[in-house]
């Protein structure tokens, strides 16, 4: 979620209760914590922002700080759900001493982070989760992160930290409370390893071509370029993966460098559609590819790859609409035209219909999936922006429109369904939550007059709200 002033959580389903999933610095201050119902934590802290956790996108934000932190050492590790663990032995000295590797690793991570140092990982994962010093002894029986009932047992016993267990005899320990409880206690303490099972990234795929001979001809470069894509298709066929942006660069004999750069909607790794929307790139120059003396060396690098697995090919004779025709249109309209002239319609989490949706760079648009349409009430197409105020005859104080007139002319209803009631977002106002605060409640209704046309009416205000509520048309059915 984006960053603000305020303290913010994540929150997710347990079962018929929301919960918060994390909580950040600000909202530890205010007492707040993981597992605790939505409901007590705005009443305990009514500013409170929120968002839906996503254990997705979870993942994959620790996958790439994982894959940040292979610039301070090479043997870098998961540590799931929330954690990184670096293997900084002999490294330490690249950066001017263990101090120094701390401040430029924090500083690259851009999060509120809890942090330790210590011979073994073990010990140092002890020490940030449930320490702060660098003695692991006083570190709680918790740091041994059994279940419940076994550190209740602990607890019992009279042994509160991990130095209360340590002078206790091994066999007696695993007789009592589990051999899992003194495997980690051993761990802990460095009597037993806990080696780092370091995370292995892809080679990047970038391909390159030199010449022993310049190449004179912009043509003969294009074809090269096709044969550097032909072999990145194979690469990323074996490894399952389709690119998203392609980077070609041309080195002419006076070490000027051309570049060309083309994005596709979807993951692709097909080199025909590629060199299609690299011929449109180079049609859009203002400058032309001019090669002077030549092109000495010609690379190609394949960035921002995803999973892309193979498909089984359709056998029916009809032709149905497919997505990869759309993606393939919306890739060389944005080459051609910018990538900010091309937009599509994004589903916004947003209660009002003209704030439900928005548009935005049709390349941006990943992953997206709309609500299925048995979840909500059928709504028109087309939206009047902004709603039009109509003059309506309607019974009171629930009751569907009778009769309005639009545009001059008077429509008698014949047919209503409704009203879909929704309220008002008290919660983006300042105050919201008190009364008066919020605006009003909005009824809508599909109604259809004599001449079968279809409308979608809403009364602005409830009764209880305001005196006198108004009629607005806000769409029209086909």
């Amino acid at each position: 979620m984006p960053d603000g002033e305020g303290p913010q959580a994540l929150f997710a389903r347990d079962g018929q209760a929301l919960r918060l999933a994390a909580v950040d610095v600000a909202a530890v201050r205010q007492g707040l914590g993981a597992g605790m119902t939505l409901a007590d934590a705005r009443a305990r802290c009514p500013d409170l922002a929120t968002a839906p956790h996503d254990p997705v996108a979870d993942v994959r934000a620790l996958e790439r700080l994982a894959g940040a932190m292979i610039a301070f050492t090479p043997l870098v590790s998961l540590d799931a759900p929330d954690g990184v663990v670096l293997d900084v032995t002999g490294c330490a000295h690249l950066f001017g001493g263990e101090a120094a590797l701390v401040r430029a690793v924090l500083a690259a991570t851009g999060h509120a982070v809890r942090h330790a140092l210590a011979p073994h990982v073990a010990a140092a994962r002890a020490l940030a989760r449930f320490g702060g010093g660098t003695d692991v002894r006083a570190l709680p029986v918790s740091a041994l992160e059994l279940d419940a009932e076994a550190l209740s047992g602990l607890r019992r016993a009279g042994l509160e930290t991990l130095g209360d267990l340590a002078s206790r005899p091994m066999a007696g320990l695993a007789a009592r409370f589990g051999e899992l409880a003194v495997t980690r206690l051993r761990a802990i303490l460095g009597e037993a390893g806990s080696p780092v099972a370091p995370l292995r990234l892809a080679d990047p795929i970038r391909l390159e071509t030199r010449f022993p001979e310049p190449l004179a001809r912009t043509d003969d470069a294009l074809d090269v370029i096709e044969d550097l894509l032909v072999q990145a298709s194979r690469t990323m066929e074996q490894r399952q993966l389709g690119g998203r942006r392609f980077l070609v660069t041309l080195h002419r004999t006076d070490n000027a460098r051309r570049r060309l750069a083309v994005e596709t909607g979807l993951a692709v790794r097909d080199p025909a559609a590629v060199m299609r929307l690299l011929r449109e790139r180079i049609d859009t120059l203002s400058d032309p590819l001019d090669p002077g003396f030549g092109f000495d060396a010609i690379t190609l690098a394949v960035l921002g790859a995803q999973h892309l697995p193979s498909r089984q090919i359709m056998l029916e004779d009809g032709r149905e609409e497919n997505a990869d025709d759309v993606a393939a249109l919306v890739d060389q309209l944005s080459v051609r035209m910018g990538e900010d002239s091309v937009r599509r319609l994004a589903p916004r989490d947003r209660h009002l219909p003209e704030k439900a949706q928005a548009l935005v760079p049709a390349l941006r648009l990943r992953n997206v999936q709309w609500p299925p349409p048995e979840d909500v009430p059928p709504r028109p197409l087309l939206l009047l922006d902004p709603p039009q105020e109509v003059d309506v005859i309607a019974g009171v104080p629930d009751s569907p429109p009778q009769r309005f007139r639009w545009k001059g002319r008077l429509h008698d209803v014949t047919l209503a369904e409704g009203p879909e009631r929704i309220g008002a977002e008290w919660w983006r106002r300042r105050g919201g939550h008190m009364p008066g605060g919020a605006g009003e409640t909005r009824d809508y209704y599909r109604i259809e007059d004599a001449d079968g046309r279809r409308y979608w009416i809403f009364r602005h205000g409830l009764f209880s709200e305001k005196p006198d509520p108004r009629w607005y048309l806000h769409g029209l059915f086909p």
